[in-house]
């Protein structure tokens, strides 16, 4: 079998380069950043496994696509680019990989929260046009952050606050336990948390999970950080919050729309950090994700 790693770019390829093993099946490397849905037909002709980091695979598109039969998605939200169950219909199974990069994720949900607490964001701005702002910040330790959703990455970012002197509250769908976490019913979560941080899959149970209701119930003042999926959030009713101050502070990494477009109602407003989509971007996180890509082509493919 042979694949196309359809969206490479340089930074993937070169680590391609550096993973890739003897016996690995065939893969030709395109090194575009992007690629539009229109250009897929012709791109995956004669190939059996596509690699996608980002592109968007619209079901029409790939109904062309007649010798495609695995979509290998190099991460969990393949759902914010395609859907699975239409494509199963076609004949084209799509893999995910987890865990690739919780450490790198939770690291950057700590980051963020850190930046929040202490308006880093709002003070280097100020700095850099030739101002002064000195902020109030939030001293955490001893504060409670609570985890909405409890996988491997809220497990790694109560393993990181719960070190740093912080409550730890968590809420999952389904029963859990951990050292050092106190698992709460939903209002208990949204009441007590200074920091609240989404680990949600995104699915269409937990599209717009966190609405104008749920964020009202938050404590006034609280912390929101979203490393997860940016749809998991009303977004018209967090910029309410937000403006509000109902919501002291947004640091977040994914958006509904991806590149945040010039001038966005979130950049406009001070009390919001913002990251490109970059949680997972890590030298460690990216090989292991590519390594583990490669190994589910060996196995569709016979490698």
């Amino acid at each position: 079998m042979k694949g196309l790693f359809i969206d490479a770019g340089t930074e993937l390829a070169d680590i391609y380069a550096k993973v890739v093993r003897p016996g690995d099946p065939a893969v030709t490397v395109n090194r575009q950043e992007q690629v539009e849905p229109a250009d897929l037909p012709a791109l995956l002709a004669g190939y059996d496994f596509v690699l996608d980091d980002h592109s968007h695979m619209p079901t029409d598109q790939l109904r062309a696509c007649k010798q495609l039969r695995h979509v290998i998605f190099l991460g969990t939200g393949a759902r914010s680019y395609m859907n699975p169950e239409e494509l199963a219909a076609l004949g084209i199974t799509v893999h995910i990989i987890k865990g690739y990069g919780d450490i790198a994720v939770a690291e950057h949900a700590i980051a963020l929260m850190w930046a929040a607490a202490r308006g880093l964001a709002a003070m280097d701005r100020g700095v850099r046009a030739g101002g002064w702002p000195r902020t109030e910040g939030v001293q955490l330790t001893g504060k409670t952050i609570g985890l909405l959703g409890f996988g491997g990455i809220a497990a790694e970012v109560a393993r990181i606050a719960g070190g740093a002197g912080m409550r730890v509250l968590a809420w999952n769908r389904s029963p859990k336990s951990a050292p050092g976490v106190t698992f709460v019913d939903l209002d208990t979560l949204l009441a007590e948390s200074h920091v609240l941080s989404l680990h949600l899959l995104l699915n269409d149970e937990t599209r717009g999970f966190l609405g104008a209701e749920r964020l009202a119930r938050l404590r006034p003042g609280a912390i929101l950080v979203n490393t997860a999926r940016g749809a998991l959030i009303d977004e018209p009713a967090l910029i309410a919050a937000l403006q509000s101050n109902h919501i002291g502070h947004a640091a977040l990494d994914v958006f509904d729309t991806e590149p945040l477009p010039a001038g966005h109602a979130l950049t406009r407003l001070e009390n919001v950090t913002l990251s490109a989509h970059s949680a997972f971007r890590t030298p460690e996180a990216s090989e292991t994700l590519i390594r583990r890509a490669l190994d589910i082509a060996c196995t569709v493919g016979g490698g």
